[in-house]
């Protein structure tokens, strides 16, 4: 076991804390027992809710390289794993025909000699100095020091039959190139998996990871998470964007604002020199939050100020 992994969930907890990552008691578990059991993390959740963060976050607490795979249609081995540099191989070609010596007995082109060149030629061709290396294999290099930690981000904007090859990864840490070999981890990498659930991963995937939904912060989390992200931000302004931001969650939208998109706003009303909200500021500012027209149709408006009438009451109420 790695000494460099927490040694308990207050542990693990504490130092995503010292990186800005303020985790809730259950997420803070799931880590530590990822790190602890040497399984892969399948995170699931509403984009903006700090999914990607998570393996930012450890690999930087463990001071770990983070190797990331940026998932999408059409996504293949080429592209995740390896491709060998085609182009290098052809000049590797022309020049071995251009050193080849004139013809005679032991060089004739149906000669042992040539046969021999010909086999060298071959095994050099697929050999390590012509491999390219993507992320997946370069996350399980054996030559790696220390393992790494690998993101596999947004695994549900790849095609299916891309998580049927991911199944050697997680199984076994291993890729088999069928003109190179096998390459094995002696370390198996640190991984987390990350999906918006546009589409279901398939099971064979989940069940060889630990699985957490991470959803939407409460608002005392979420005021902590601000308090870390802008810490020059009012504490006054802080409570009413998070209460703005919890109810506008409440109202039914396409797509609702993550805490990705509060920390943009924060920062953003602090640009302006705003110190409390008013209608006006957040009527111009709601792009920051809400990221499809329909969405800030249906909140502009009589929404905005029901929502900044509600925060007003609670805070003249004590609440």
């Amino acid at each position: 076991m790695q000494t460099d992994l927490p040694t308990s969930i207050d542990d693990t907890a504490a130092r995503l804390l010292a990186q800005d990552y303020v985790a809730d008691r259950r997420l803070a578990t799931v880590v530590h027992l990822a790190l602890r059991l040497q399984r892969p993390l399948f995170l699931e959740g509403e984009p903006g809710t700090g999914k990607t963060e998570i393996a930012r976050t450890v690999a930087a607490m463990l001071g770990r390289p983070l190797i990331r795979l940026q998932c999408y249609e059409g996504l293949d081995l080429a592209g995740a794993a390896y491709e060998w540099n085609y182009a290098r191989q052809m000049l590797e070609i022309r020049l071995a025909e251009a050193a080849r010596p004139g013809p005679g007995v032991e060089s004739a082109p149906g000669g042992p000699a040539a046969a021999a060149d010909r086999g060298a030629l071959a095994t050099e061709l697929f050999s390590e100095r012509f491999l390219i290396k993507r992320a997946l294999l370069d996350a399980i290099d054996p030559a790696r020091p220390v393992a790494p930690v690998l993101l596999i981000d947004e695994l549900d904007r790849a095609d299916e039959p891309f998580e049927a090859f991911l199944l050697e990864v997680l199984s076994d840490w291993q890729i088999t190139i069928p003109e190179y070999g096998t390459v094995r981890a002696k370390q198996p990498p640190i991984v987390v998996l990350t999906s918006n659930r546009t589409r279901e991963i398939h099971d064979a995937v989940k069940r060889r990871c630990l699985y957490h939904w991470v959803g939407f912060p409460d608002a005392a989390r979420e005021a902590e998470i601000l308090r870390r992200r802008v810490p020059g931000a009012p504490q006054a302004l802080t409570a009413q964007i998070v209460g703005f931001v919890q109810r506008l969650r409440g109202v039914e939208l396409y797509k609702l604002p993550g805490v990705a998109e509060t920390i943009e706003w924060t920062r953003a009303l602090m640009e302006l020199n705003a110190i409390v909200l008013d209608p006006e500021v957040v009527q111009n500012t709601l792009g920051l939050l809400l990221k499809y027209q329909d969405d800030i149709a249906r909140v502009e408006g009589d929404e905005v100020m029901r929502l900044l009438d509600q925060i007003r009451a609670e805070a003249d109420a004590g609440v």
